[in-house]
């Protein structure tokens, strides 16, 4: 995918592995809009890197039209947390993502990127995925049935399934893995958002849904993918043949 001229949508932007994305797209080429439910996070959102905030709410479609006009990748970093459990009704994970790929295949967007969790949906997992999938199964089945319609989408797509997130900082270190390779382990928020950011770039990330978890412990079990960022702001474009 082309990065000249492109607007990539960060969806749950206020969120950790949202703000790492802005930093890592922050300085390159595509024009950055952030999705946050918090007007208060706009100004820190913008330092961050976003060009544009948008406030809006996935579960109820505020917002959803002019977060997605003219946007040619969505990248959904929206995530429930455990406690949502006791008082939600539907899980942003789940209805609000689903609502969002609606949205973006509406409007034509190019790439669909989301960040799920190991152990989602029926392929064999790790102890740590069935762990995650015995506390907080509501939000595992939600994450399930974003990832089926993602999938069953006319767009192109990469989903992420990581491990226990962390704080740490990046070492573009990480092991990628289809579905089935029973990875478990840590790996931190900023190594996933290079992979989202990454994704739509990617040609061997296109169609994929991959595990991902720290490298070392891991490392014969993954994928050798040459994950490609946009390029940084006034970089200029070689064609080939010149």
């Amino acid at each position: 995918m082309n990065d000249s001229g492109a607007t990539v949508l960060v969806a749950g932007a206020s969120g950790g592995t949202g703000r790492e994305v802005l930093r890592i797209l922050d300085g390159r080429d595509p024009t950055v809009r952030a999705l946050t439910r918090s007007a208060a996070m706009a100004d820190r959102l913008r330092r961050l890197g976003a060009d544009d905030v948008v406030v809006g709410d996935l579960l109820d479609g505020t917002g959803l039209s002019a977060a997605v006009e003219d946007a040619s990748v969505v990248i959904s970093a929206v995530g429930s947390s455990p406690r949502d459990i006791l008082t939600a009704e539907e899980f942003v994970d789940g209805a609000g993502t689903i609502a969002l790929l609606e949205a973006a295949v509406a409007h034509g967007v190019d790439a669909f990127v989301m960040e799920s969790a190991l152990g989602v949906g029926d392929d064999r997992a790790s102890v740590l995925g069935r762990l995650f999938d015995t506390f907080i199964g509501p939000i595992q089945a939600a994450k399930g049935r974003a990832e089926a319609a993602i999938r069953d989408a006319d767009i192109r797509h990469t989903i992420l399934r990581p491990g226990v997130l962390t704080n740490g900082r990046r070492t573009d270190d990480v092991t990628a893995a289809p579905p089935g390779r029973q990875l478990w382990g840590t790996v931190s928020r900023a190594d996933v958002a290079r992979l989202l950011a990454a994704a739509p770039y990617t040609g061997a990330a296109a169609h994929r849904t991959l595990e991902v978890v720290a490298t070392p412990s891991h490392r014969d079990a993954g994928l050798s993918i040459d994950w490609q960022l946009p390029r940084p702001t006034g970089t200029i474009a070689v064609e080939d043949g010149e």
